[in-house]
């Protein structure tokens, strides 16, 4: 595998796509193509949310996080560690919804590096003890039920109950009617799988009480700085997700941008993410993630083999059927997503495309690497 990576700021070679391999015309046709079906999400993401873009009831729904306009469609496509196409306004900062999930799974393995997280198979009360995981219940979950997301956590995070996004059901064909917000009973932690943003905000609270510093402190010195990122990012939480740790008052950040908040960030930060994820955790010749680490993120979820550790896999092609088995996502509404592919040596982040449309893109990728 090539190991060529960007060096920091604007230092990343790019190529023509015939010098390595690839079919100019499917690379150009994949760009124009994502180019041509914008997400459909207003443009101003603020009235988006305030206007019911997740359907929530009032004052569980209320936005507490900033938010801003979105830009234009954006993205690159990176072969060989060398960018091989461009458009949009890829050095810009931009919401990135859920795909923050994906960077806390980073983060919960540089916890489990440094020890502060013994095992992910540990119950999360053996480290953190706020309260949150008190009870035959919550006291069952461990680290990998939330990164897995089959915790089953129940509570309230800065004033958001788990229960607004129970029965949560994603990729409902249009006008179908959604159970997200009403009352099931739970099941046993790790028994039964729910993508659930209040759990993923109790995870982010979690594991900054583990870590002890602020999340986007630890990332940008133990990821963003080393792999060369832009000074252009940043994470935020809510207004009231402040809390106290040994003194000093930090902010619990989210993991998306549900209710706000979560990661501001330029497409070509992104990449970088996705080429280290790709790379298995090394960048050039230093080691930022362990490679362990790295290949638990991508091994399936007993009970729901499309995902692990807050990353989405397609192994069984139902998640993006033109794409290898082999390819990793990380998606956000918008649609925002860095899809990356080892085994071909492949990143490729596209940023407000119609998410029908993800597919069609991926198999114009796939058709200029032949």
């Amino acid at each position: 595998m090539a190991d060529y990576v960007p060096g920091p700021g604007d230092a990343w070679e790019t190529a023509a796509p015939g010098e390595l391999g690839l079919d100019a015309g499917a690379i150009d046709d994949a760009v124009a193509y994502a180019m041509a079906h914008e997400s459909k999400m207003d443009r101003d993401i603020g009235r988006a949310l305030d206007t019911g873009h997740f359907s929530e009831p009032m004052p569980e729904g209320e936005i507490l996080g900033p938010t801003e306009p979105r830009g234009d469609p954006s993205g690159l496509i990176v072969k060989g560690g060398k960018i091989v196409a461009e458009w949009g306004p890829t050095m810009a900062p931009d919401m990135t919804f859920s795909v923050a999930k994906s960077y806390l799974a980073i983060l919960a393995g540089l916890a489990v590096s440094d020890g502060k997280i013994g095992s992910v198979q540990d119950p999360v009360a053996a480290v953190v003890r706020d309260g949150g995981f008190e009870g035959p219940h919550n006291g069952a979950i461990t680290w990998e039920h939330l990164l897995q997301q089959t915790s089953e956590w129940e509570g309230t995070v800065w004033d958001k109950p788990d229960l607004i996004d129970r029965n949560r059901e994603l990729d409902l064909p249009p006008n179908t009617p959604s159970r997200k917000g009403t009352h099931r009973d739970l099941h046993t932690p790790g028994t039964f799988w729910e993508y659930n943003d209040v759990r993923v905000n109790r995870l982010s609270l979690s594991l900054m009480r583990a870590i002890g510093r602020p999340l986007p402190e630890v990332l940008k010195t133990r990821v963003m700085d080393p792999i060369g990122a832009s000074d252009q990012w940043r994470w935020e939480g809510y207004r009231n997700s402040w809390i106290e740790i040994d003194g000093e008052r930090m902010q619990s950040v989210s993991g998306g941008a549900h209710w706000g908040g979560g990661l501001f960030i330029p497409s070509r930060d992104h990449a970088r993410i996705g080429l280290l994820m790709a790379r298995n955790g090394l960048w050039g010749a230093k080691r930022i993630l362990d490679p362990d680490w790295v290949r638990a993120c991508v091994t399936p979820c007993a009970i729901n083999p499309r995902y692990g550790y807050l990353w989405w896999l397609n192994g069984e092609r139902t998640h993006c059927p033109s794409a290898p088995a082999s390819s990793v996502f990380a998606m956000g509404v918008g649609s925002n997503v860095i899809w990356w592919d080892a085994d071909h040596d492949l990143v490729a982040v596209v940023r407000w495309i119609d998410k029908p449309h993800l597919d069609g893109f991926a198999a114009r990728v796939m058709r200029a690497i032949g």
